[in-house]
């Protein structure tokens, strides 16, 4: 009879801490609620003008806080082991550091270049997709592979590596994006008449594992006109 009143005593006692467990757990879960994701204020700075408005673009204060909150992949191609490596948002503004276009395309899509400071052969291109409830990010790279010709030289190749805050399939990289890396690699580097002749890719996923693909996959050397244009200038 005492072990029967005991083992009541006891389920009485934890009674209230279950409880509070019940109201408190509601309480958890709005705090890790994830702030809304709007980048409809990047439209200000693509055209008009014709090439949009990217210095300012890199000087507005929300700028440094978008980059560091999409690119987090890990990154091993800009810096070396001594010194270390840059994270993938400095990387991007490295590589964006001299201004040159935002473009906009169907009312959905911004590509934004640019290239790093006194070596234009290293360009950037960031691309988003802001018709996706959860925009999509791609940062892409042009970095010279050194033990080729200089870039001085006809014939020097080149890396593309492509990162985006979320995994891209290889066999289905957005159209959009691909259009948007042909048109990017169709012209040449500033300073510079000839096109850069890309001769790998790289594409990375969010956690940081690479897979190397064809350049064309990505669109890299494969300007082509888009079927909309094509028509436009047959008018």
């Amino acid at each position: 009879m005492r072990s029967a009143l005991q083992l009541v005593v006891f389920a009485l006692a934890l009674t209230p801490m279950w409880t509070s467990a019940q109201i408190s757990s509601p309480q958890i879960k709005r705090d890790k609620k994830q702030p809304k994701e709007n980048l409809e204020w990047l439209w200000q700075y693509g055209p008009p003008p014709a090439d949009g408005r990217e210095n300012q673009l890199v000087l507005d204060a929300r700028f440094r806080p978008f980059l560091a909150q999409y690119l987090t992949a890990p990154q091993t191609f800009w810096g070396n082991p001594k010194t270390g490596y840059k994270t993938l948002n400095e990387t991007a503004l490295d590589f964006l550091s001299v201004p040159d276009k935002v473009l906009a395309d169907d009312n959905r899509y911004l590509s934004i270049t640019g290239c790093v400071f006194r070596f234009c052969p290293a360009r950037g291109l960031l691309w988003v997709d802001l018709g996706l409830p959860h925009p999509l990010v791609a940062f892409a790279a042009i970095d010279w592979i050194k033990d080729s010709k200089t870039p001085s030289e006809p014939g020097a190749e080149y890396t593309l590596w492509v990162f985006a805050n979320h995994p891209i399939d290889p066999d289905h990289v957005p159209p959009a994006l691909i259009h948007s890396v042909a048109r990017w690699t169709a012209q040449p580097p500033t300073g510079s008449t000839a096109i850069q002749q890309i001769t790998h890719a790289i594409l990375v996923d969010p956690d940081g594992t690479p897979h190397q693909i064809q350049p064309a996959t990505i669109g890299a050397n494969t300007f082509t006109v888009k079927p909309q244009d094509d028509q436009k200038a047959q008018q």
